[in-house]
């Protein structure tokens, strides 16, 4: 099993406004009691999308013309509160590849990181400006790239190409771009090394 080395995520954006948005509104706790992640993509922002009887609110995510949206641009403080590794995990289910923002709760970027989810930061003026391309121009396809640091999208009609530089932890970016983000495909691809370690330990030879 190879490593996968993430270098670039492209697709169009979704924007998700708002300061100090938490792990229990990205996945309410109620949903923490799913025995798998498989239906996570179902829950992200549920409270904030659905009214008690099931109809929607307003919400982008709920919007038709974000369908389909792989990068998720929002605000600062995104992901503070509880560890949960639930809200990547329903972020990513949705269909989330990336997230572009003001900054971000350590836990949950340290969370996105183990499930290849590039978390990346760019000011505030950025971010305002992202977002009024994307309400009125959803089509808009932005392209990040891990090894230059740079998120890029076509402007004017697909005539103009733009770039702005972002920031992301050294080892993060490190960890993406060379694929040890990903510890199974780690193991995997070091097998042979994992069972001469584990053939030289006398409490597991033979198990």
């Amino acid at each position: 099993m190879s490593l996968v080395r993430i270098i670039e995520v492209s697709g169009r954006g979704v924007p998700v406004p708002g300061k100090d948005i938490d792990t229990d509104a990205i996945i309410p706790a109620r949903y923490l009691k799913l025995v798998t992640f498989d239906r996570m993509g179902e829950f992200p922002f549920y409270d904030e999308r659905f009214k008690s009887d099931g109809t929607l609110k307003e919400h982008p995510f709920n919007e038709q013309r974000y369908e389909g949206a792989s990068i998720l641009f929002v605000n600062e403080n995104f992901g503070i509160g509880s560890s949960r590794e639930h809200a990547p995990q329903a972020l990513m289910r949705w269909g989330i590849k990336a997230i572009v923002g003001e900054s971000y709760g350590p836990i949950f970027q340290g969370n996105c990181l183990i499930m290849g989810l590039p978390t990346v930061a760019i000011p505030k003026e950025s971010i305002d400006g992202f977002m009024d391309i994307l309400k009125t121009n959803p089509e808009t396809e932005f392209t990040l790239n891990l090894e230059s640091k740079t998120i890029s999208y076509l402007q004017n009609g697909g005539k103009g190409k733009r770039s702005i530089g972002f920031d992301i932890p050294e080892p993060y970016r490190r960890a993406l771009t060379e694929g040890t983000w990903d510890s199974t495909r780690m193991l995997y691809a070091n097998m042979d090394k994992v069972r001469q370690t584990a053939e030289r330990l006398q409490q597991i030879r033979g198990f």
